[in-house]
């Protein structure tokens, strides 16, 4: 019997209880063999064949040579109204500062899963393992290949309301030819949506594979590696859904041919 291809998922120390089980639930569907790493459960990459970095915390601004300050540029960026700016500038660092607090009491050294999983997506791209990021992980590859993040999305959001559910009911449009597309079909796809931060600025070698209106990425391929997709969407919560397990059935594809 052939061996099952050894999936290397990321989480925290503290929570993330569902979604380690519901992404080790589709990797095993998908016929691969989950293993689950956190800062206190380190793993070197050596015999994984490939890799899910997951969602939870916020990245370090520090990562990529922001800090809160550098909201207020973002504040000037995207809100045009001059009442809407003089409260995002009293609002949104305040509501920064309260979202990395909350997550650090719930989810444990943040700093420290954010060196492990940079080590490891460093790794899976030294030896070409394939990588899917979710949430927090598509963050934080864009983040490994140069890249920086958006960290505060109201401003996005004026002409239609956030959406914040563990339900489908956000539409995203994949770019035409790009891997996501020739895994979960062309057409617009439903995603749920629970993150705060986005990509900004994209890596070296990233691509984006998929918006929604509001202009905010919601998923990102490094293109000439394997199979290295990021989503701003937590597949693992729709496993009913073909085009989001298909994800998994990609990676656990990815990682027995050891390639593309």
């Amino acid at each position: 019997m052939a061996r099952k291809p050894r999936i290397g998922v990321t989480g925290p120390d503290q929570g993330g209880m569902a979604a380690w089980l519901m992404t080790a639930w589709c990797i095993l569907r998908a016929g691969g063999r989950p293993v689950r790493i956190t800062p206190t459960r380190p793993h070197d990459g050596s015999e994984l064949d490939g890799l899910v970095i997951g969602g939870g915390a916020d990245v370090d601004p520090g990562l990529y040579g922001q800090d809160p300050l550098s909201l207020m540029k973002e504040i000037e960026a995207t809100e045009r109204r001059g009442r809407q700016r003089l409260l995002g500038f009293v609002l949104y660092p305040l509501l920064w500062l309260l979202r990395r607090t909350l997550f650090t009491r719930l989810e444990g050294e943040d700093q420290g899963r954010d060196r492990l999983e940079e080590a490891l997506i460093r790794m899976a791209r030294e030896r070409g393992l394939p990588l899917l990021g979710i949430c927090r992980g598509m963050q934080l590859l864009n983040v490994v290949h140069g890249g920086t993040l958006h960290q505060e999305l109201s401003g996005f959001y004026q002409e239609c309301p956030q959406v914040r559910s563990i339900l489908p009911r956000k539409q995203v449009v994949l770019e035409p030819g790009c891997r996501l597309a020739q895994l979960a079909g062309p057409t617009p796809l439903a995603v749920n949506a629970l993150h705060n931060q986005a990509v900004d600025r994209l890596g070296t070698g990233v691509i984006i594979a998929a918006r929604e209106p509001s202009g905010v990425v919601q998923a990102i391929e490094v293109g000439g590696e394997p199979m290295l997709i990021g989503v701003q969407w937590h597949p693992e919560f729709l496993p009913h859904k073909d085009r989001h397990q298909a994800l998994f059935r990609g990676l656990v594809a990815a990682a027995g041919a050891g390639g593309p």
